[in-house]
């Protein structure tokens, strides 16, 4: 009788893991994105003229660009003959421009450390003695 089962049994049980148990593998890459009208790509290339143009503000940037003997004018048509990946890698750059700022946070930081450090002394009746 176990003999008489034993086939049967192995097909259904073959056949429960090939159809539920058994998974193969999924591949993963990635998609391109496709917008749906041309605006947003205008909208977006705008908005990243926009922040490399607020780099170009900087004092910094400014005089670095002047003393490789470019004018405002040449740089904006350089700006609008760029491809929009160009656009794109030199607005993450610009960000990386602004958030390290000129220098002023820095300077008026040590300014705020020396006079806390006056304050303290004075308030703990110390002097400083500079010979």
């Amino acid at each position: 009788m176990v003999t008489r089962l034993r086939k049967p049994l192995l097909a259904l049980t073959m056949a429960a893991y090939l159809s539920f148990l058994l998974t193969s593998p999924s591949i993963a890459g990635m998609v391109g994105s496709v917008s749906s009208s041309g605006f947003e790509t205008t909208e977006v290339r705008m908005e990243e003229i926009g922040k490399i143009q607020l780099a170009l503000e900087n004092e910094l940037v400014a005089a670095k660009l002047k003393a490789y003997g470019f004018t405002p004018e040449e740089i904006r048509l350089k700006l609008q003959e760029m491809t929009d990946d160009q656009i794109s890698l030199l607005a993450q750059a610009s960000d990386d421009i602004l958030a390290g700022g000129d220098g002023v946070g820095l300077v008026i930081g040590i300014l705020v450390i020396i006079l806390l450090v006056i304050v303290i002394l004075k308030v703990s009746n110390k002097s400083i003695v500079i010979k």
